[in-house]
């Protein structure tokens, strides 16, 4: 019986100590200054006559529309909620070819945009680069 009962208090220590550690988390991301820098960059190599368009609206807020020319760059901060439930998403059109993607998502990005907070996004003629520090380009999809 001290057996079930020591195994018992043990497992209520660790779920207690788990909830709290979950507590501390959300409470750092609700009173810390903790904003997310979101860019998406025009990286094709020649499109002077056909601008890339972009589109970005989230359930909270519609950032609107942009015509970006060669090298030219759409940014926005974001501030992930208390669930980690926010997310930017961003359709882009180029001449007759149209894809939409997750441009920022808070439960996927608050890791992998690295401690600088940076969420950056090439968009090139043969797919969509991701990286935390503008220096190294990683494919994620293409087109």
């Amino acid at each position: 019986m001290k057996f079930v009962a020591s195994v018992y208090l043990t497992l209520c220590l660790a779920s207690s100590f788990i909830m709290m550690m979950a507590t501390v988390q959300r409470a750092r991301l609700l009173f810390a200054t903790n904003e997310y820098y979101v860019r998406v960059i025009n990286g094709f190599s020649d499109n002077s006559s056909v601008p890339l368009v972009i589109w970005c609206a989230s359930e909270e807020m519609d950032l609107g529309g942009r015509a970006l020319q060669e090298h030219d760059d759409f940014s926005w901060v974001m501030r992930p909620n208390f669930w980690s439930s926010n997310r930017m998403k961003c359709t882009m059109k180029w001449d007759n070819t149209r894809k939409s993607f997750e441009a920022f998502k808070a439960s996927r990005d608050t890791d992998r945009c690295g401690i600088h907070r940076m969420c950056s996004w090439m968009v090139t003629q043969d797919g969509f680069y991701f990286s935390n520090d503008e220096v190294n380009w990683r494919k994620d999809f293409l087109w």
